[in-house]
C-alpha cells in the first residue's frame, strides 16, 4: 500500500515547524525546508544540501511538494510566455507571464475550469473541473520563477488567470499568505491582485482578512447587459456589486480597478460610457479598458478603434483613469479571456 505523503508545499511557517515536531524533528528543520521551498526554489529534498542525507530520505518518504508537470510553453512574438501545466489527475492549467521594462507580471491560475460561464472567457465555457489546492496555486509562481533568466524581475503576480479566485478562497488565501510572508517569496502586498467577477460575500471577507489589490470585472453599466454577459449578475446584482465595491477598505491612495471588455454593438456605444460614469462616481476606480479578444468560434468582435477612443474619451473627459490595456500574447491564445488549458496542448 502506498504511503500518503504529507503537501508541504503551501504550510505556514508554523505549520511546517509543527509538521517537522511531529516528525521526531527539530522545529528548526521545517523552516530550513520551507527556505529552501520558498526562496531557493528546491525541485527535490536532494538539493537541500544542509540538511544530512539520511535525513532527506526520511523526508522524501514523508512529504511531497512538487504537484505541476510543466508541459509546454508558448513564446509570442510580444516576448510574453504562456505555460501549460498538467496537474497529477490530469487536468490542464495555464499561467501567463509578461515582460515589462523594469519587471515582469505573473497571471496565475485558481481553478482548473471555471463555473462562472462568463460569455467572453475561453476557460468559462469548460465548466469547473476542480479548486486548485494552495500548493498548486503558488506553485505557479515557483515553477515559472525556476525558468527565467532573472527570477528577481517577477514582483508582480495576478490571479486573473483560469478559473473565479474567490470561489476558491481558503486556498487562495493561504497561497497569497505565502506569496507575501517575509518568510515565504517575500512579495509585496501592493504587488499582488486578485480579480474577481463579484462574489460579493467574499469580498467583504477579503477586505477583512488581507491587504492586496482588487480588481472587479465589470463589462457593463447595466444589468441587463451584464447579466446577459455574466450569468453571477443574476445573484450578485450591480446594486449590491457597486456597495461592496464601496465599502471595500481602500488604504493610502489605492483604487479599486474595473476591467472593462469591450465588445462590439454590446457594451461599446456611448450611453454604455455614460452610464459606466454614472455608476462609478465618487469611487476611487482606475478603469481598464479591453478590447475583446477573438477565438476562432466566438460570435463576439472586437469595435473600431474610433469606438474603443472614443469610449475611453467620455471617461476622460468625466474625470476618471481609464487605459486602454493592450493585451500582450494574443498570437498564443494569452489575452484576457484565452486561458483555455486543453486548447493549447493540442
Amino acid at each position: 500500500m502506498e504511503t500518503i505523503k504529507t503537501d508541504i508545499m503551501a504550510m505556514s511557517v508554523d505549520e511546517i515547524e509543527e509538521w517537522a515536531s511531529g516528525m521526531g524533528l527539530e522545529a528548526y528543520r521545517g523552516r530550513q525546508i520551507r527556505h529552501w521551498l520558498m526562496k531557493r526554489l528546491a525541485r527535490s529534498f536532494d538539493e537541500m544540501t544542509d540538511i544530512k542525507k539520511p535525513l532527506r530520505l526520511l523526508l522524501k518518504e514523508s512529504a511531497d511538494f512538487d504537484f505541476l508537470e510543466k508541459t509546454n510553453v508558448l513564446l509570442s512574438q510580444d516576448g510574453t510566455e504562456k505555460y501549460l501545466f498538467r496537474l497529477r489527475d490530469g487536468n490542464m492549467i495555464e499561467a501567463v507571464h509578461i515582460h515589462e521594462k523594469d519587471h515582469s507580471t505573473l497571471c496565475i491560475s485558481s481553478q482548473a475550469g471555471c463555473a462562472m460561464g462568463c460569455r467572453f472567457c475561453l476557460t468559462g465555457r469548460q465548466g469547473l473541473k476542480r479548486n486548485l489546492t494552495a500548493s498548486e496555486i503558488l506553485e505557479q509562481v515557483i515553477q515559472v520563477k525556476r525558468s527565467v533568466k532573472e527570477p528577481e524581475r517577477l514582483t508582480n503576480i495576478v490571479l486573473m488567470g483560469m478559473g473565479e479566485p474567490l470561489a476558491n478562497y481558503r486556498n487562495v488565501l493561504k497561497a497569497v499568505g505565502n506569496l507575501i510572508s517575509s518568510d515565504g517569496m517575500n512579495l509585496s502586498h501592493r504587488k499582488i491582485t486578485l480579480s474577481t467577477c463579484g462574489l460579493i460575500p467574499e469580498m467583504k471577507r477579503l477586505g477583512r482578512d488581507i491587504g492586496i489589490n482588487l480588481a472587479v470585472s465589470l463589462n457593463a453599466a447595466d444589468d441587463e447587459t451584464r447579466s446577459y454577459l455574466m450569468p453571477v449578475n443574476r445573484k450578485y446584482p450591480l446594486s449590491r456589486l457597486i456597495k461592496t465595491c464601496r465599502e471595500f477598505p481602500l488604504p493610502n491612495r489605492r483604487m479599486i480597478t474595473f476591467e472593462y471588455i469591450l465588445i462590439r454593438d454590446i457594451n461599446d456605444r456611448e450611453k454604455d460610457a455614460i452610464n459606466l460614469c454614472s455608476l462609478l462616481s465618487d469611487m476611487r476606480a482606475k478603469i481598464n479598458l479591453i478590447p475583446f479578444n477573438q477565438s476562432s468560434d466566438s460570435d463576439m468582435a472586437q469595435p473600431s478603434m474610433e469606438k474603443i477612443l472614443n469610449f475611453q474619451k467620455i471617461l476622460l473627459d468625466n474625470n476618471f483613469t481609464a487605459i486602454i490595456r493592450k493585451s500582450k500574447g494574443r498570437d498564443i491564445m494569452a489575452a484576457c479571456g484565452q486561458l483555455a488549458g486543453q486548447a493549447a496542448a493540442s
